[in-house]
């Protein structure tokens, strides 16, 4: 019998990089893109058409998108927060549109803009216009377990973000744990009130490891029937709008849990350690990922 497949969606070159000091050029972007690849990596958030005045680390998106390599198996994200992001990635010829739709007002008018209720109106026409052009869009509900604003975030306004995104035609949603203030009690919850009014889209979670909890959590959401989960190269990431904010759970370390569990990733956590410690030299900061520190298990003898 074969075993459960979970899905990682590689964040790195997006989420991973969108908080660091150190901007990477499109053509680092590329080749880090090409190791991924290379270590088993078939989703990939490549890149995010925001203002480039607002997240200089994201700039050179389009430089990106023409140098990554278009494969049939690997599909290839842009984050868009508006139309004009979705325009952008159309024409750059990403494979899937992701859109972020916070919980929680105080986050959302300082990451966005405006308020919840208008971002989520906007979502509607986004996801129509990606519709009639025939991309397919996801949303993330950021912001899900907690915002460093406004406090705990009503599950139920989750729950309705959750809905709504959906019934705008959303093929799947994801639920983030913006600031790593979630913990697996939390997780069971939410994903309880969230999977019966979203119909036929996926749920997808991603979680961040602030407070150590990220791995639990993932594992709490695969418990629970979630198999497609965002993870980052190195545990590098962080939202530059949230204060205090630390990265992402770590590809290489998610993956030898999930492994390890009996669960099939096609992930090759070994070589995705590689490359993160790899990203580490070339951002100038170290890895949280810790397979890379401690070698896999059992160990490979020469």
């Amino acid at each position: 019998m074969a075993a459960q497949h979970v899905e990682i969606v590689e964040v790195g070159p997006r989420d991973g990089l969108q908080n660091e000091e150190t901007p990477l050029p499109p053509a680092r972007k590329v080749e880090l893109i090409e190791r991924l690849i290379g270590a088993g990596a078939r989703r990939i958030e490549a890149v995010s058409f925001v203002d480039p005045r607002r997240v200089p680390q994201m700039a050179g998106a389009e430089e990106v998108m023409a140098g990554v390599p278009r494969r049939a198996d690997v599909s290839y994200i842009g984050l868009a927060l508006n139309r004009r992001g979705l325009d952008r990635a159309l024409e750059a010829g990403v494979d899937e549109v992701n859109v972020a739709i916070p919980a929680t007002d105080g986050f959302c008018r300082r990451n966005q803009g405006c308020s919840v209720a208008e971002m989520t109106d906007a979502f509607a026409g986004i996801a129509a216009a990606a519709a009639e052009a025939g991309m397919p869009v996801s949303a993330t509900v950021s912001t899900a377990f907690g915002c460093p604003f406004d406090g705990e975030t009503d599950p139920e306004r989750v729950a309705e973000v959750a809905r709504r995104a959906a019934e705008a035609g959303a093929a799947e949603v994801a639920l983030a744990d913006t600031i790593g203030a979630g913990v697996p009690g939390q997780v069971a919850d939410v994903i309880g009130r969230v999977r019966p009014v979203v119909g036929e889209a996926r749920l997808r979670c991603h979680f961040h490891n602030t407070r150590n909890t990220g791995y639990a959590n993932a594992h709490t959401a695969v418990a629970h029937g979630v198999t497609v989960l965002d993870a980052s190269v190195g545990g590098f990431g962080g939202c530059p709008f949230a204060p205090g904010a630390t990265g992402n759970i770590a590809t290489e370390d998610l993956a030898f849990q999930l492994d390890r569990s009996g669960l099939h990733t096609g992930v090759d956590a070994a070589e995705t350690a590689r490359t993160g410690m790899w990203l580490g030299s070339v951002l100038g900061a170290a890895p949280t990922a810790l397979l890379g520190r401690a070698g896999e298990f059992p160990a490979v003898r020469g």
